[in-house]
């Protein structure tokens, strides 16, 4: 088993940033002789390895291990990066049929999306280690340990290929490691002041994108000129071959005009370049940049535009030259590091190994503060959830709360492949009045919400209510689509402190990935609202119910931009998990 884990560790690309690893031995209990931020290269993980002592111990029980990676090590304190796109990945190798049940904790992984893959010898349990496994073909079987050599190929395959769900309106992402793929798009200065110096920011592009692996599905292209307004030369999906790209290039004409429009040119790049429609693949995770040449200042302001590129995920690199304001290009870039300069375009090959390194480096090392996508709610589809404070105290407010609602789901386009809505109500404890897969018009869900009756009950319990719902409701058997990467909403109408803790299943719903967003009266209790709501900005407040017309727009807002992390291309999260077999 331990030369098993040395040859796949061997393959991976260990890093902070990169390939991370964890193990995990069981018994009758389970221990971590390390977590997924211990270690932080390939030698240090082998040497660790190279050292484990095998620790005995009976009966084997399997559900106790996989429901403690879940609680201990599939977490963000022990170094795992699920909430920022990573692909988590566990492989177990088992040699004997668990003494404990194993479904539960198997399930509560499959809902967390970490890909199991469960590699047994002829003591274990074929078919519990397919319900173990992510998917049935994840589970291998070898006679021996000594045969696991005969599964790694298999192994490695599997792993290669796992498919991550970007939007259930766009294709499917293989993680591909070894083969990124990037969206390139050039902003060229084309105003009359760069007439002298624009066939060397020609020369310039040619050589950046000579070094491309232009294709269809791997870097594309797009070039835009402007000075006073901006103008397409090309899309992202105009030209599928690197040499239609260069060829085109080549024939550009200087556009002139006056006066420079930078920011209207980054505000135009965003609505119609950085888009599906225009050929580019943000919405599958793959990486957006922007090469912006400038030969001057602004005539208008930069901030607004470039902020909202930057929100979008977008990389900026900026380029000037002694005509170009120094700070202007920091503000438009992606990092301050990104903006360059030279003193005349004719400089330009002395930065293009630094431009190179650059896009080379946010490509490898997609951190966390890297590229975020904002969802585009008319085609992504969102799972929304409302949890209404149904106890004794709100009985007056009850009409306002349903009023509410219905205008919230008024705005939402409800449909099985669009949004869904879900409804529960909680007092002492909670109640789903229908699922998110129960409705699929919008028409029967207002119909439904128009139809509902105040709960009551105390105390009121919205800790257990919180958990109620991250059990029952955000799961796939009850419509909910988190594993193809639907964000999922939770709106919570509130009247009261809870009498019950509420931060613990808090956090549960926070590292499941729900976006909570709070909504309490003047009775409530804010700090338990803020922390509760997934972001403190996300809890709002009404002196009643009847106020809640003053923050449906801070809501909806809210909701529209709703940030999630794009999938970086690069890293995984591998655990593995040993039992002590006897």
């Amino acid at each position: 088993m331990i030369d098993f884990v040395q040859r796949v560790v061997e393959r991976l690309d260990v890093g902070a940033n990169k390939d991370r690893v964890s193990l995990v031995q069981y018994g009758r209990d389970a221990e971590a002789h390390f977590n997924l931020n211990t270690y932080t290269t390939k030698q240090d993980v082998i040497d660790r390895v190279r050292g484990l002592r095998h620790k005995g111990g009976r009966p084997l029980n399997t559900g106790a291990a996989l429901q403690y990676v879940r609680d201990n090590v599939f977490t963000p304190s022990s170094g795992s990066r699920r909430l920022e796109g990573v692909p988590q990945m566990l492989i177990l190798l088992n040699g004997g049929r668990s003494f404990d049940n194993v479904d539960t904790p198997a399930s509560a992984l499959k809902e967390l999306g970490v890909f199991v893959f469960g590699i047994g010898t002829k003591r274990s349990d074929s078919g519990e280690l397919q319900r173990i496994s992510y998917d049935p073909n994840y589970a291998f079987s070898v006679s021996e340990f000594n045969d696991l050599p005969n599964v790694q190929e298999q192994l490695s395959s599997a792993m290669s290929t796992v498919v991550v769900r970007a939007t259930p309106m766009t294709p499917t992402v293989i993680v591909e490691p070894r083969r990124p793929r990037r969206d390139v798009v050039f902003l060229l200065d084309g105003s009359d002041g760069t007439r002298s110096g624009f066939a060397s920011m020609r020369d310039f592009v040619q050589r950046v994108v000579e070094r491309l692996d232009v294709d269809e599905n791997k870097d594309r292209v797009s070039v835009v000129q402007y000075s006073r307004d901006p103008t397409v030369q090309f899309y992202l999906n105009t030209y599928t071959t690197k040499s239609e790209v260069l060829d085109t290039v080549r024939g550009l004409r200087h556009k002139g005009g006056r006066p420079l429009n930078t920011g209207a040119a980054l505000q135009y790049l965003r609505d119609n370049v950085f888009t599906a429609s225009a050929g580019s693949r943000r919405l599958e995770g793959v990486p957006q940049l922007l090469i912006v040449l400038s030969g001057g200042r602004s005539s208008d302001s930069v901030d607004t535009p470039a902020s909202e590129l930057k929100e979008l995920g977008v990389l900026t690199f900026a380029i000037g030259s002694r005509g170009s304001d120094s700070r202007e290009l920091e503000k438009i870039s992606h990092e301050r590091s990104h903006a360059l300069s030279v003193s005349d375009f004719t400089d330009l090959p002395t930065v293009q190994e630094q431009l190179q390194s650059s896009m080379e480096a946010v490509v490898i090392d997609v951190t966390p503060e890297s590229p975020t996508v904002i969802v585009d709610q008319k085609t992504a589809g969102r799972d929304v959830v409302f949890l209404l404070d149904g106890s004794d105290g709100t009985r007056s407010g009850f009409p306002s709360m349903i009023d509410f609602v219905q205008r919230v789901v008024e705005r939402l386009d409800v449909g099985a492949n669009k949004d869904r809505v879900s409804l529960v109500q909680y007092g002492r404890d909670a109640e789903a009045h229908f699922n998110l897969n129960t409705y699929t018009t919008k028409q029967d869900v207002i119909d439904r919400v128009r139809g509902l009756r105040h709960k009551g009950g105390r105390p009121l319990n919205t800790g257990a209510a919180l958990q109620y719902v991250r059990d029952n409701v955000f799961t796939p058997s009850s419509g909910s689509r988190r594993l193809e990467g639907v964000p999922q909403m939770l709106i919570l109408l509130n009247g009261g402190r809870s009498f019950d803790n509420v931060d613990t299943p808090a956090s549960a719903l926070k590292e499941l990935g729900v976006f909570v967003f709070g909504i309490g009266t003047k009775r409530s209790d804010s700090g338990e609202l803020q922390r509760i709501s997934y972001d403190p900005n996300y809890a709002f407040s009404v002196s009643e119910f009847n106020d809640l017309p003053n923050v449906q727009e801070q809501l909806s807002s809210a909701m529209s931009t709703v940030v999630v992390r794009a999938t970086p291309m690069t890293p995984t999260v591998i655990v593995f998990i040993f039992e002590r077999y006897v």
